[in-house]
């Protein structure tokens, strides 16, 4: 497969550390100045790292919450209302969610839609050609999986309806009363995952997480130079930096506040859908 190399971009693209103070650059401008200067089949990789922010503004369009919609994701507010009343140009697998949602019938019966729909996405993002993206992908949802095992163990309640997606992790997750899931000799990072569980504050936890997904990043492009693949990761660590410049104290406490709601919100889901 042949390979674009982007000498000139990747040299003028600002040094960027995970205790960023400040961006040069948002990453708004950014967004713009790649699709100014990748190739369109790159630059379609780049926007699937997007792909969340308009899933949280469909999700918020369904529900009502008009007042929490993000410019940052790929499609308008305007684009988004109509394809909420017929869905045509969005990936498939938000219009199966569309659908789902304004008919009623949950696509995983007791999950969460939020839930339901990160389970949609991450097997569209799954089928991506471009393997940097896909790893990474099926890292963040394997960690994404393995905290939720982790937090339902320290509330006592049923993990089934937490887990996205259908792998190895996932089930020894559901079967494995070990510390680690049984996952020492299959996944790399579970022992600093099991360290991280550990942290009271949640602040430093969501922290912890984003520096090993940061020295991930760093490692998987040791040798890249040039590529798309140094681009992509790049956009992930601004995204990161740009979360972290919002958060202070008030926003850790909503954090937490939302978590706590997440999981009851799931378990009455759940126990709802009983037969």
């Amino acid at each position: 497969m042949y390979r674009r190399n982007y000498y000139y971009l990747v040299a003028g693209m600002p040094d960027i550390v995970f205790e960023q103070s400040k961006l040069s650059v948002t990453l708004s401008e950014f967004k713009m100045e790649l699709k100014a200067n990748l190739h369109s089949t790159d630059y379609k990789l780049v926007e699937l790292l997007f792909l969340e922010v308009d899933n949280n503004n469909v999700l918020n369009l369904l529900t009502q919450n008009i007042d929490k919609f993000d410019s940052s994701g790929k499609y308008s507010f305007y684009e988004l209302e109509e394809e909420i009343k017929e869905p045509k140009i969005l990936p498939s697998y938000l219009k199966t969610f569309i659908t789902s949602f304004k008919t009623d019938q949950p696509i995983r019966a007791k999950m969460s839609w939020e839930d339901q729909l990160a389970t949609l996405y991450y097997e569209y993002l799954f089928k991506t050609k471009n393997e940097f993206l896909r790893d990474w992908f099926e890292l963040e949802c394997n960690i994404r999986n393995i905290l939720a095992g982790f937090t339902a163990r320290r509330h006592k309640i049923p993990v089934e309806h937490l887990l996205v997606g259908d792998n190895y992790i996932n089930n020894a997750i559901r079967k494995s009363n070990a510390a680690d899931f049984g996952l020492q000799d299959e996944f790399f990072y579970i022992d600093k995952l099991i360290q991280i569980n550990e942290y009271d504050n949640l602040l430093d936890r969501e922290r912890a997480i984003d520096q090993l997904k940061w020295n991930y990043l760093d490692e998987q492009n040791t040798f890249r130079y040039f590529s798309i693949e140094v681009i992509l990761a790049f956009v992930i660590k601004m995204k990161m930096v740009e979360r972290w410049l919002k958060l202070d104290k008030k926003t850790g406490e909503e954090m937490f506040r939302k978590l706590i709601k997440d999981l009851e919100n799931s378990y009455k889901f759940s126990k709802e859908f009983n037969i």
